[in-house]
């Protein structure tokens, strides 16, 4: 069910540039902070095309988007970017270690193009809701470029790792390809696969395959967009047996049964509150939870440790004010009259009790302010979280376990989704390592 190509990707010349100076996290990752100093970093790097700074003198016909255009033709012309002279796969390996310490893991996947699918074809299947906004400013992107510069995190379940394999057996025979450590200390390697049978067979083993989007969503209904865009001005979709290539987007397959897969929480820090109390956070709390006081002088190692612990069982929150901690767990006959309306897959999951428990029905923040992040932040760290309540910057801190890849493809594969900042893949895959162009 998966249609896979192969193709040409463009690449960073290592003979111009240093790759380590030019490739970037995702957009959507891309702080402030990192956008200057990647600015900084090379007159080549990405960020120039995907995330350029605004001038005070935009206007329509000079702006973000133009000038990325601009600067990728540039690049093209000048041999900053080469194309690869064969139709390829894009064997893509990282090693890291787990934030806040652990073994090393690996994760194996590969780059290819995939067709674009609407969701109603039941092959690409969503996790969570998408924004508006988001999506606008990435058309803006691709109708300047016509290329797609980051890749799509997409899974594929593979119990047998028979793809993986097969490219690991055929490793010696591949391209040396590049290496580059990105600034949380992963390594990046990617190896072009270009002998024909192997390609063919890579294709015809996920021809079977459903998809999940782990990380992109905003970036594929994007594609999708563009596609029907092109397709309303009635150009072609395909010439003969050949897609045209804006039905194709570049993404990077990996198996969602590896052992190499990490997915992280994705903590609530909740802010701006004036009328907030930690007396009435566990007294309304206990209308839906269990709820135990625990020792508020807690690092975030015995956070985590309580959360394992409590988590064995089922539901598992930790809510931290400055001087308070309070875990919720086991949820009260209340709690159901809340999840009403939702799956019984969503309702099983603690960042929906979280949401629709503590953070609507007791904090009184609604869905779209929670949605739009008036008084919610998103924090990947224990620590930071915790730092934040302790310093006086935000009301209380919610702590959870991540998701549970299981939970994920249920989700996915019923047609359901989770809220936002749900899952935090980890890590995330570069932007700049292979680049689709259109034209």
């Amino acid at each position: 069910m998966a249609y896979v190509e192969p193709f040409r990707a463009l690449r960073y010349n290592p003979a111009r540039v240093d790759l380590s100076q030019v490739v970037t996290q995702p957009y959507d990752k891309i702080t402030p902070e990192m956008q200057t100093r990647y600015y900084d970093a090379s007159p080549h790097n990405l960020v120039r095309i995907i995330l350029g700074k605004p001038q005070p003198t935009d206007h329509l016909k000079e702006n973000v988007y133009t000038r990325g255009a601009a600067s990728f033709e540039n690049w093209r012309q000048h041999g900053i970017f080469l194309q690869d002279p064969q139709q390829s796969l894009y064997q893509y390996i990282q090693r890291f270690r787990p934030p806040g310490g652990g073994a090393e893991l690996e994760r194996r996947g590969f780059i290819a193009l995939g067709k674009i699918e609407d969701y109603s074809a039941n092959i690409v299947h969503r996790h969570e809701q998408t924004l508006a906004k988001p999506k606008a400013d990435r058309l803006e992107l691709l109708r300047a470029t016509r290329a797609h510069f980051g890749q799509l995190f997409m899974l594929y379940s593979d119990p047998a790792a028979e793809i993986d394999a097969a490219l690991a057996a055929s490793a010696a025979d591949m391209e040396i390809g590049m290496e580059v450590r990105d600034e949380y200390g992963v390594l990046h390697t990617v190896q072009r696969v270009s002998d024909p049978g192997l390609i063919e067979l890579v294709r015809g083993k996920m021809r079977d395959k459903k998809l999940i989007i782990a990380d992109g969503h905003h970036r594929y209904e994007t594609a999708m967009n563009y596609r029907n865009e092109r397709r309303a001005g009635q150009e072609p979709a395909s010439s003969g047996s050949k897609l045209s290539p804006y039905e194709l987007v570049m993404m990077t397959f990996i198996n969602m049964d590896s052992p190499g897969l990490l997915i992280l929480p994705t903590h609530r820090v909740v802010h701006g509150l004036e009328s907030f109390s930690p007396d009435d956070l566990r007294d309304h709390g206990r209308s839906y939870f269990s709820v135990e006081e625990v020792d508020p002088s807690i690092d975030a190692t015995r956070a985590v440790g309580i959360l394992r612990a409590a988590g064995q069982a089922g539901t598992a929150l930790l809510g931290v004010t400055a001087n308070r901690a309070f875990l919720f767990d086991t949820p009260r006959p209340l709690a159901s009259d809340v999840l009403q309306g939702l799956s019984l897959r969503q309702q099983s999951l603690d960042v929906v009790q979280l949401h629709k428990c503590l953070l609507e029905a007791v904090l009184e923040i609604s869905e779209d302010d929670i949605r739009d992040q008036k008084n919610v932040s998103y924090v990947r760290e224990v620590g930071d979280a915790l730092a934040r309540v302790r310093q006086g910057t935000a009301n209380v801190a919610f702590l959870m376990n991540p998701v549970r890849m299981r939970q994920v493809r249920d989700i996915a594969f019923a047609g359901d989704v989770l809220p936002q900042k749900s899952t935090d893949f980890y890590p995330k895959l570069l932007s700049g390592l292979t680049v689709y162009a259109l034209e």
